[in-house]
């Protein structure tokens, strides 16, 4: 049979009530009191229920966090952002992969609800109408970190995708790039997709360079479509000479495909990268890339969670957190 509050109280030789207040912290309680009941937890292995809590406080001290890929180096130093926070304000966490699909998605915010979490942090690509249904409806509060929603009405923490990929393209436009091609993310996704190629197209046009579509190629943000795309643009009559790439993985299979092809990075194309993942230091020559602070990310995600969760005041529900180059070694130095 499980050790219970009864069998700490008789053993200690309190009431249950003693016992509850030692258990949840309260400091009123003798310290010789306070001892006795911590040594007969001891001995005796209890564990509180966190269930029964749950139900008497109407809290579970639990946060779900939906992630769309566990095993991407983004979204795995997001997380361990969130969980940092979570555990500094006494939380715990249920990490849920949804894989990148959205009925998974929907699915798993439905279940985190129904294990009655105080919070959910959720990460995702494309926000849709299903989405925003159990968003709307949800008995708890939701902040989207790494993704937004076209209304803003949900909180959110990001950092300004358009204004970096702007930043990127006239980097290397100021490098004396003309022909800049873009392996951009999927369109469905509002940030790496449609944000940061506006980015890149607006750096074109404020430089009054023509945009080429065949110099655009959306896809997968992943290593295979880097590979993909440098061919596809090596293909063509007139190659780029630059490269901006929607991801770090993209970015790496765009300058693996470019040496597959005998041509060397950055002397006969340069690559920007995005995101600034530890692959950006790994790879050679390392990526010149977009610092997105990940962690960040998810720390202040969490941060705005408790603050809901505990009603208090929130200043901002969209925060947007800095970005800069990180120059390295796919880029030639600017004169």
């Amino acid at each position: 049979m499980p050790i219970t509050i009864y069998d700490v109280a008789r053993e200690a030789g309190v009431s249950m009530a003693t016992v509850s207040r030692v258990v949840n912290g309260n400091p009123n309680v003798k310290p010789t009191t306070r001892k006795k009941v911590l040594a007969a937890i001891e001995r005796l292995g209890y564990r509180p229920n966190a269930v029964a809590r749950g139900l008497a406080s109407k809290k579970t001290t639990t946060v779900g966090v939906v992630i769309p890929d566990i095993a991407s180096a983004f979204f795995a130093e997001l997380a361990r952002g969130i969980d940092d926070i979570a555990s500094m304000y006494k939380y715990n966490i249920i990490l849920c992969d949804s894989d990148q699909r959205l009925e998974k998605e929907v699915h798993l915010i439905n279940t985190l609800l129904e294990k009655q979490v105080d919070g959910i942090v959720f990460m995702g690509r494309e926000i849709t109408d299903e989405h925003l249904q159990v968003f709307n409806t949800s008995s708890v509060p939701i902040v989207l970190a790494g993704t937004k929603e076209s209304s803003e009405e949900h909180p959110s923490v990001n950092i300004d995708h358009r204004q970096a990929a702007y930043d990127a393209t006239m980097r290397l436009i100021q490098g004396g790039h003309s022909r800049i091609a873009m392996a951009a993310g999927p369109f469905q996704d509002p940030l790496a997709g449609v944000e940061r190629f506006e980015g890149y197209r607006q750096a074109l046009k404020d430089s009054n360079l023509d945009f080429r579509q065949e110099y655009v190629i959306s896809g997968k943000l992943s290593y295979e479509a880097g590979l993909e795309a440098a061919q596809a643009f090596m293909s063509l009559e007139e190659p780029p000479t630059a490269i901006f790439a929607a991801s770090d993985e993209t970015a790496v299979g765009v300058i693996h495909g470019m040496q597959d092809m005998g041509k060397n990075v950055p002397q006969d194309l340069e690559v920007i990268g995005f995101d600034n993942i530890r692959l950006s230091e790994m790879v050679r020559p390392k990526l010149t890339t977009v610092v997105q602070p990940m962690y960040d990310l998810g720390a202040v995600a969490m941060r705005l969670l408790t603050k809901y969760m505990n009603n208090e005041k929130v200043d901002n529900h969209i925060v947007v957190l800095p970005h800069r180059i990180e120059e390295r070694q796919s880029t030639k130095e600017l004169n």
